[in-house]
């Protein structure tokens, strides 16, 4: 193991068994067994330690989901998703806090990446003329739910100790983003989807029809009818 690594690997148990979620590069150094000055010639500074910590431990949780195979139902893979964040945070507190905390300077690669994988699976269901809305807004709703009731389990366990709550979250941001066939039947939701799913096909036609210029102001149009209304017709 190298240096860089060996000092991770350091901060990330460290990180991982402190009551109050903070290390001090002096135990980091001391545990790896280096001198401090090697840390900051590596790291820059405790921050940039701290930041490539992060995405080293959230790094294990996004290799499972890039190797789980796609199941035949996105919503199944949706739901899984979830519920791994979700496990995710209980097992790593410190390190999701770290995470989604302001405290770092440097935003950590991991939040882009788990932010591409859920998007991906949101696609999915656009495709299939299940999505309410753009995979994008979609996308930012999801998470902004995932986190906020992962950060409320694990730094307020006594006001929210049922962990059963992340489930229906969960189920009511699905209820929200996804059409249901049975009682979703209007024209506005029928047309919203229709635009969610052509949007969602737009880049991958081949050849492509249009030119750039007219598929972004197609883009646009879809934009506005996937977006438009909740409800405003």
């Amino acid at each position: 193991m190298d240096t860089r690594s060996a000092l991770i690997e350091a901060a990330a148990d460290l990180l991982a068994h402190s009551p109050g979620g903070d290390v001090s590069t002096r135990a980091v150094c001391e545990a790896a067994g280096v001198q401090q000055p090697v840390l900051y010639r590596l790291f820059g500074d405790k921050d940039g330690l701290l930041t490539a910590t992060v995405d080293h431990v959230w790094d294990q949780y996004l290799a499972s989901k890039r190797a789980a195979e796609k199941s035949a139902d996105p919503l199944r893979d949706l739901r899984a998703g979830w519920d791994s964040h979700t496990a995710f945070a209980l097992a790593h507190p410190n390190a999701y806090k770290l995470m989604f905390s302001s405290a770092l300077r440097s935003q950590p690669q991991a939040a882009e990446e788990a932010m591409r994988l859920l998007r991906e699976v949101l696609e999915r269901l656009a495709a299939q003329g299940r999505l309410r809305l753009p995979p994008d807004e979609a996308a930012r709703m999801v998470m902004t739910a995932n986190t906020g009731v992962a950060l409320a389990l694990i730094t307020r366990p006594a006001l929210y100790p049922d962990r059963h709550l992340s489930e229906l979250v969960r189920d009511a941001i699905h209820r929200d983003i996804l059409l249901d066939p049975r009682t979703d039947t209007t024209e506005h939701d029928i047309r919203r989807a229709a635009a969610t799913t052509l949007l969602s096909a737009l880049g991958d036609l081949t050849p492509q029809p249009f030119t750039q210029a007219e598929s972004a102001l197609l883009g646009q149009w879809l934009l506005h009818i996937a977006g438009k209304g909740r409800g405003d017709g």
